[in-house]
């Protein structure tokens, strides 16, 4: 027996050693950048750091009030001791995504293990979750994912624990740490409560039973955590991100409704001008039949093949374009699907699973492209994990002895060469084709710009690309006290420029509809300094610098990781 435990505490060991290396090895480089969103939140949390408020002046929010949105708060604040000890850089921001995904693996070996009543199973849930592309690409941002799946698996490990110990000793903090994801991400704030009301109903006469005394600390827990997040959400802030996303707000609805009724008026004939839709073109074609069509298409595209083991999502911040999975695990879902279902001795736990992985992705379809977007579907990463580790189980029990390790050398080779392939595109490829989505070369032209800033008397930053607001806040650590008092910024006139806005000699602005970075040298001087986005300028000034446009002198050109164009830094020529 004690050997055992030290092999499975080897084991164990081995795997979060796996895990922490494929998450923090070269964090800094690869992703190649910061994107906005990253630099968003390690500014909040500078600002909470320096202030005590964010960066709109709200003491200590529930809610952060971001440039474009309203932000859960967790992952924020727990950034603030990180960007202290790094500033806001990518240790900074993204080493809490990376502890939480390390920590993830640990809580999904427990919770399994708790389940199963097997450690072999806990132990391949624990190996495949910390090999996960899904798991690895959202340890490596500052992504709120992953700590939220942690405190969604520590919870329900604390959860059956009581279960099946019948004391109710952990009720408290297994309510404590459920409640805690809706403070981390947004979709936790309709999941998590209807999962936890699933729990409830399926096991309160287990529940019930517990002593009082461990029920009214669990409701205690639950009314503390939850109230303040629920209040903020209903009534704050918090509520406004999902109307920007939600599917019932989407703005190309309307379109695409007169897009179909005029498909049913060509279908009856030569169209005539003003011709209005018939009874059945809106009975066919309205914003209910719209919404329905694109909810079930969300609610069914997470457990397609494409995304699951083909392509993944399309952004490629949120995946590298290989599928969420390795192909291998494929058929052993499937196999640990059907035996699951048809052998596992808890039924219990066959209803937990199955509302697992059906409430997991109803939160993401109620939103515009929610049905491939792996945040907003990470929900449901634990429950396939956990069948497809039961799979390989199950189907080696029911092998013939001498055919197993056939079976594993096969599983293991198809999935080495997954592993392999899939990191060689990460650290190869991954680095180039993410690049713009990465917001790649932004530090590099500020890191630039604060080295001459004394020399000139005033500083453009183009918005022809993305609004540079938070790059300039983040990358120059701006007081935040004083980013407080000026933000949103006054607006000034500034000539060939129109009314920009502005802070201190910082001005953000592009030259006046009409005009081009051509006619700058009109306006401005060698005392000035204009970043420029490369698409401004349109030659390559890094191949050829002889194009540099007359009246300007190129002080520096800074190129993506792929050696493209991606910003210019300019002055003018006359006094």
């Amino acid at each position: 027996m004690f050997k055992k435990i030290l092999n499975v505490r080897f084991l164990l060991a081995l795997i979060i050693v796996v895990a922490s290396f494929l998450r923090l090895y070269k964090l800094t480089v690869n992703p190649p950048s910061l994107f906005g969103d990253e630099l968003d939140l390690g500014y909040q949390a500078y600002s909470i750091l320096k202030t005590g408020r964010d960066y709109y002046g709200n003491f200590m929010p529930i809610h952060f009030h971001s440039l474009a949105e309203w932000r859960t708060p967790l992952y924020l604040y727990s950034a603030v001791p990180t960007v202290a000890v790094w500033g806001i850089s990518p240790l900074g921001v993204r080493v809490p995504a990376a502890i939480f995904g390390i920590l993830g693996v640990l809580a999904i070996y427990l919770l399994v293990r708790e389940i199963s009543r097997r450690e072999s199973i806990g132990l391949i849930s624990a190996g495949l979750l910390a090999i996960s592309p899904w798991h690895i690409q959202y340890s490596r941002a500052g992504f709120e994912a992953t700590q939220m799946l942690f405190f969604l698996l520590i919870g329900l490990w604390l959860f059956f624990k009581c279960i099946n110990s019948k004391n109710g000793q952990y009720l408290w903090l297994s309510v404590f740490s459920l409640v805690l994801t809706p403070w981390v991400y947004s979709t936790a704030k309709l999941f998590t409560p209807i999962f936890m009301i699933f729990l409830f109903l399926l096991y309160r006469k287990e529940i019930l039973a517990f002593p009082k005394r461990q029920k009214i600390y669990a409701v205690v827990a639950g009314l503390i955590v939850g109230l303040p997040i629920a209040l903020s959400t209903l009534f704050g802030g918090g509520a406004q991100r999902f109307s920007y996303i939600s599917v019932f707000s989407d703005p190309t609805t309307e379109g695409a409704i007169g897009e179909a009724r005029l498909e049913d008026a060509r279908a009856r004939g030569p169209l005539v001008t003003g011709t209005s839709p018939l009874f059945l073109d809106r009975v066919f074609h309205n914003k209910f039949s719209y919404w329905g069509s694109t909810i079930v298409q969300n609610l069914l595209q997470p457990y397609s093949t494409e995304f699951l083991f083909i392509k993944g999502d399309s952004d490629p911040r949120q995946s590298v374009g290989l599928g969420e999975f390795y192909k291998v695990d494929a058929i052993i879902l499937v196999l640990g699907f059907v035996l699951f279902f048809a052998k596992f001795a808890d039924k219990k736990i066959k209803y937990v699973m199955l509302f697992w992985l059906i409430a997991g992705v109803i939160p993401a379809a109620l939103t515009v492209d929610g049905g491939n977007h792996a945040t907003r579907l990470i929900l449901i990463l634990p429950p396939l994990i956990f069948l497809i580790s039961y799979g390989l189980f199950a189907f080696n029990k029911i092998l013939p002895r001498k055919f197993s390790p056939v079976f594993w050398g096969i599983y293991v080779l198809f999935l080495l060469i997954g592993f392999l392939g899939y990191q060689h595109t990460y650290w190869v490829h991954y680095p180039y084709t993410s690049e713009r989505w990465w917001h790649a070369g932004f530090k590099e032209s500020f890191d630039y710009i604060k080295s001459m800033d004394s020399q000139y008397d005033r500083i453009f930053f183009s918005m022809q690309g993305e609004p540079v607001y938070i790059f300039f806040a983040g990358y120059y650590q701006y007081p935040p006290d004083k980013w407080q008092q000026g933000f949103p910024f006054k607006s000034t006139w500034v000539d060939g420029f129109g009314r920009i806005s502005y802070i201190d000699k910082y001005y953000f602005g592009s030259p006046n509809d009409g005009a081009s970075i051509y006619d700058l040298p009109k306006f401005i001087t060698n005392k000035d300094l204009y970043l420029a986005v490369a698409k401004e300028v349109g030659p390559n000034l890094i191949i050829d610098p002889g194009n540099v446009p007359n009246g300007l002198k190129l002080l520096k050109a800074i190129p993506y990781p792929s050696g493209e164009p991606a910003f210019y830094i300019f002055t003018g020529t006359r006094d």
